[in-house]
């Protein structure tokens, strides 16, 4: 079974249990501050990864660590389970499958935006509430510099791309041209 869908198994179990306990905001932020301090710390990072050591000691590592961030008994069980099942290599995909189920059940769209140069608080804001309008969800930026693009900016929104840079428009202008 590939790890995406073990992942996505994982984090659909954990959206229900925070639906039902109404947690999903604490859930959310504490898998993320845990994946930033596995991302961080290399120790950390090889005990999630390393295949020879027992799951059960991964787990009481892990819970050992949990406790002392005071993490939720919720949290705390879930990634026990997580140990337990030998799925702990899994865990930055789990986190982003939970990341993606939460913004899903909360109506929240992810546009990918890349400019040329970055924008400012001014026009993030406008793109935001333009594309909010647009799609008629709330809609969260993921901001990316490319200097190739010369000016303007790409935005994708799902599987749909708004190509308003000026490398897209002399690409178009080529191909007009070409075929005149």
């Amino acid at each position: 079974m590939s790890s995406r869908l073990v992942a996505r198994r994982y984090a659909k179990a954990l959206l229900d249990i925070g639906i039902a306990h109404d947690t999903l905001p604490s859930l959310q932020k504490e898998l993320g501050d845990l994946d930033r301090l596995v991302r961080s710390n290399a120790d950390l990072g090889r005990l999630f990864a390393a295949p020879l050591i027992a799951p059960s000691r991964k787990a009481a590592a892990l819970d050992t660590i949990l406790e002392k961030a005071g993490a939720s008994q919720t949290t705390r069980r879930f990634l026990k389970a997580v140990a337990e099942g030998a799925r702990l290599a899994c865990f930055h995909d789990i986190v982003a499958a939970f990341d993606a189920l939460v913004d899903a059940h909360q109506g929240v769209l992810e546009a990918g935006v890349t400019t040329a140069h970055a924008l400012s608080e001014a026009q993030a804001k406008t793109l935001t509430e333009h594309l909010s309008s647009r799609t008629g969800a709330t809609v969260r930026l993921r901001l990316h510099q490319d200097a190739s693009l010369l000016g303007g900016l790409k935005v994708q929104v799902g599987s749909t791309i708004f190509d308003a840079s000026l490398q897209g428009q002399l690409h178009q202008l080529k191909a007009r041209l070409l075929n005149a």
